[in-house]
């Protein structure tokens, strides 16, 4: 079965986390989904860094939290927000590459 992630998620997003730092929010629409990718791993710090093209220790985190049946990954910032050549002060459209993940699981 192929799962698309923004098939099984219900919010996809992104925003700063402080001047020097990026965070993805990844929220499940249900419970067997989440634990299915937190069980699987699916998302973690290599992913981001591909996706991101970023190295993994540029991932400063990637939390799956379950009260939430979400995931957070934290980045590092290519250059700090609202810095010259700051495309995105606010950090909110990062999210991007996020949004095409498939999964094939079975």
């Amino acid at each position: 079965m192929k799962v698309a992630l923004i098939d099984v998620t219900r919010v996809i997003r992104s925003k700063n986390s402080g001047p020097f730092e990026l965070t993805l929010d990844i929220m499940f629409k249900e419970k067997e989904m989440y634990e299915l990718f937190k069980a699987r791993n699916l998302i973690n710090p290599e992913l981001i860094a591909t996706l991101y093209g970023v190295t993994p220790e540029e991932i400063l985190s990637v939390v799956y939290f379950e009260p939430a049946q979400a995931i957070k990954a934290t980045l590092k910032r290519l250059i700090p927000s609202g810095a010259p050549g700051d495309r995105d002060i606010y950090g909110a459209q990062q999210h991007g590459p996020l949004l095409d993940l498939e999964w094939e699981l079975t």
